[in-house]
């Protein structure tokens, strides 16, 4: 047997086993590589890179002076790894006293003096407040893909107080500014993120710890006044975003962040078919009361052009609409389905509609005063050509279905909505796992 059919017949019989597997495939677009598939690909003389996963941190100044959304773009357009996962974190004081010990000053020089820094900078800006016992607000964004560290790390840049330009995430976001003596003033490194695999491991292995516990939904971190009218609702940045890298999930983040809500969850989300059919269950009515004229008045000027000496009555013509307007909204509501999980529902197994799907959405939950009108003002109308210039819809929607991201148009809906996407769900930690459990 020839190395192209043994490879083809082992990569079909390989999808099989990925696409029933219950943990790693749920949240990643490429699975890692375990030992005896390198193995496999090392009998054939193929060449392959390993993949590394590393991490940033968004530090709470960052978050709270909204450049989430500028930190995002650069990650996604200039290292062109994957976003395998993300998650918000309230850190508690052991979270913050246990990472903090991971920068423990061991190196000597400026390596040392950086360390020493950083190590100063999570004891005081990451743990709750000593007056008040309010938390801080951390995002945690996991990044997977050959050379990872080091892509991760040309983008952040280094720690340094003579910035030459805003070329690095630091340059542009970051502060540290010393007096003629070299004593600091100031520090703010803007992201936080590791050195090495072996760093990134450690590190992890302390966030995952905690996931559970100090991360996930938000609740009770920011302070609200009495009399605001205060909800929460749902973002979704749609597939269309991340068809290849480009900077318009962090473009997006960063016009809604204009709306002065705050960012309590957040998570890198592939939804399955099942999750797709029940957030969109709503439309499906309204799509086949909506087409049923529409619908029938093109099959009476296709019929009637056809024929051209017969002429359709207008019972005719509703009895038309009756039985082809529900099929045409259920194609159509088919291929909203699909685009959103990335399968098609009528040829998919039964066994993947509830596996994770094949296309990528971000899911983030806002919560301020007016939440659900706030958002829905900067998105935009369904229609990206009825969206006013400046929305979210108009700048990166092109048609009704494909039209950038989606919101919560009530706070019942979001309510719904918050259920089948289920923000809270620790992905990141299995995704970690997953990840040196494969590698081990």
């Amino acid at each position: 047997m020839s190395q192209q059919v043994l490879l083809i017949s082992f990569f079909q019989w390989l999808t099989l086993v990925r696409q029933k597997d219950t943990v790693c495939a749920r949240h990643y677009k490429k699975i890692d590589t375990p030992r005896w598939e390198r193995g496999f690909f090392l009998v054939l003389g193929i060449e392959h890179m390993p993949e590394e996963l590393s991490y940033v941190i968004i530090n709470p100044t960052t978050i709270f002076k909204s450049r989430t959304g500028g930190v995002i773009n650069r990650l996604l357009t200039r290292t062109h790894l994957d976003l395998v996962a993300a998650r918000m974190f309230s850190p508690g004081q052991k979270l913050v006293e246990e990472y903090a010990g991971l920068h423990t000053a061991t190196k000597v020089g400026d390596a040392g003096r950086v360390q020493k820094l950083i190590h100063d900078y999570v004891l005081k800006h990451f743990g709750p407040d000593p007056k008040t016992g309010g938390r801080k607000r951390v995002l945690v964004l996991l990044l997977k893909g050959e050379d990872a560290i080091a892509k991760v790390r040309a983008v952040v840049g280094s720690i340094r107080h003579h910035n030459v330009g805003g070329e690095t995430i630091r340059d542009t976001y970051g502060d540290y500014v010393t007096d003629d003596s070299g004593n600091v003033i100031y520090f703010e490194p803007a992201v936080l993120a590791p050195t090495s695999a072996e760093e990134a491991s450690q590190h992890l292995a302390v966030w995952t710890k905690f996931s559970d516990t100090d991360g996930g939904i938000l609740d009770n971190v920011v302070v609200h006044q009495p009399e605001q009218k205060v909800e929460r609702t749902l973002v979704l940045i749609k597939p269309d975003n991340f068809t290849f890298p480009t900077g318009r999930p962090g473009n997006i983040i960063d016009m809604f962040s204009r709306t002065g809500l705050y960012i309590v969850a957040f998570k890198v989300l592939r939804m399955s078919v099942a999750q797709a059919e029940d957030f969109y269950g709503p439309v499906q009515p309204v799509l086949r009361e909506k087409l049923r004229e529409p619908v029938a008045q093109r099959a009476r000027a296709v019929l009637e052009n056809e024929f051209a000496n017969i002429k359709f009555s207008e019972e005719t013509v509703i009895k038309l609409g009756d039985v082809l307007g529900p099929v045409c909204a259920d194609h159509q509501f088919e291929n909203i389905v699909e685009f959103m999980s990335g399968r098609r529902p009528s040829q998919c197994p039964e066994f993947l509609k509830t596996q994770a799907g094949a296309s990528m959405c971000i899911g983030i939950m806002y919560e301020g005063p007016d939440a659900v009108s706030k958002i829905r003002e900067v998105l935009g109308p369904t229609d990206p050509s009825k969206a006013p210039p400046g929305s979210i819809r108009r700048e990166f929607g092109s048609s009704i279905m494909i039209n950038a991201a989606h919101a919560s148009d009530s706070t019942e809906s979001s309510i719904r909505e918050f259920k089948i996407v289920q923000l809270g769900e620790n992905n990141f930690k299995e995704v970690v796992d997953c990840f040196y459990k494969s590698n081990t």
